[in-house]
């Protein structure tokens, strides 16, 4: 195997390729990217047993062959070289490693061979269709905060995505929860995708894609699923995953149905007040909202800091309200609202609240008050 390829290219294709793979393995191959040059272009692939990812670029091909190399080394190493280089990497050297060579510069890399690198089984994947990738990347955004990392809880981590009918409408709805929060989004059904009766596509997937979707220009995203298995395919990239095999819960039974306290008021003014409050409340993360007649006060109290206390004018005409919230949770949810002012409801202290955006009715976010 011989080739020669531009330095960007390589460069951009080893960042989507490392960051799949994990720093540290059991199975050495594991650590590798796996290298072919065919006959049209050179592939790159990567794999965790769980997740895998292929890119295919062009470049000067001198000789076809195959071989794995460490893919963070070989990430470290192209990064390192000069801007505008061209890299000629050639597998076997007079001593069977892996050459990249630019200008001046050197290097040979030990190999396992392809023989001994793993690849997910190609299922057919019956649901196929095709989403936008502004659209996409949108409903990552909107919910992917709000996944949980409690590996005891592993159904709750990644999103579940279903296809739900509301009448004549037909959406296709991504929900995330950790157990204090919820987000859920919902965006056009997709023509292909009314057969998704709910997958949970995993956390390190979801993140992965959204990596790809800004470094992509293509418009619209593949996307095809099986019961478990998801491929996303980005002009030249193909991510492939396990789907988490779990039940995930009835969230729509945690959203509230009750609350008849609204309160309205600027997102801007809100994130700002409550982030100027939560440098007090660094700690315990806790922060007090009292919702009055046409305002709202902010506060929290540290026996370590001192206190700290923030006044807004909003919208509220139903009694006094107190209720606690960890202001990290209240800032990613305020961060995804796209209008200029936000509605909470509540009913009471103790009960979650139901925080919508007042411009964009597709997206719902509930919120687990927290003893203050």
């Amino acid at each position: 195997m011989k080739f020669v390829i531009e330095r960007a290219i390589l460069l951009k294709t080893l960042s989507h390729i490392q960051s799949i793979v994990e720093k540290r393995n059991t199975i050495p191959v594991l650590s590798n990217v796996r290298i072919e040059a065919l006959g049209d272009g050179i592939s790159f692939k990567a794999t965790d047993m769980d997740t895998e990812i292929t890119e295919i670029v062009d470049a000067k091909i001198a000789e076809t062959g195959a071989t794995t190399a460490p893919a963070h080394m070989l990430y470290d190493i192209v990064r390192k070289l000069s801007d505008g280089a061209e890299v000629e990497l050639t597998f076997p050297d007079d001593k069977g490693q892996l050459t990249i060579a630019s200008g001046r510069s050197k290097f040979a890399l030990s190999t396992i061979g392809v023989e001994d690198f793993p690849i997910i089984a190609g299922d057919k994947l019956p649901i196929n269709f095709s989403i936008a990738r502004e659209e996409l990347k949108d409903v990552i955004d909107r919910t992917q905060f709000a996944v949980s990392t409690e590996e005891t809880r592993y159904y709750l981590n990644g999103l579940y995505v279903h296809a739900k009918s509301e009448g004549a409408t037909k959406v296709l709805r991504v929900v995330a929860t950790d157990g204090h929060r919820l987000a859920c989004v919902e965006s056009p059904l997709p023509k292909g995708a009314e057969k998704i009766a709910g997958v949970i596509i995993p956390r390190k997937t979801v993140s992965e894609v959204r990596k790809l979707l800004d470094d992509t220009k293509a418009e619209n995203i593949s996307v095809a699923l099986s019961d478990n298995k998801v491929r996303f395919t980005l002009e030249e990239v193909t991510l492939t995953s396990k789907l988490i095999d779990g039940t995930y819960p009835d969230y729509e039974r945690v959203i509230p149905t009750d609350t008849d306290k609204l309160l309205e008021v600027s997102v801007k003014e809100l994130s700002n007040a409550v982030d100027r409050v939560s440098v007090v409340a660094e700690r315990t993360r806790a922060i007090k909202m009292i919702a009055q007649t046409g305002k709202i006060v902010i506060t929290t109290t540290s026996p370590d800091l001192g206190s700290a206390l923030e006044e807004i004018d909003a919208k509220y005409d139903s009694e006094s309200l107190e209720i606690g919230y960890n202001f990290r949770y209240l800032l990613d949810i305020l961060s995804e609202i796209k209008g200029e002012s936000v509605q909470i409801s509540f009913s009471d202290a103790s009960s979650p609240s139901v925080i919508h955006d007042t411009s964009d009715s597709s997206a719902i976010y509930v919120l687990m008050p927290m003893r203050v």
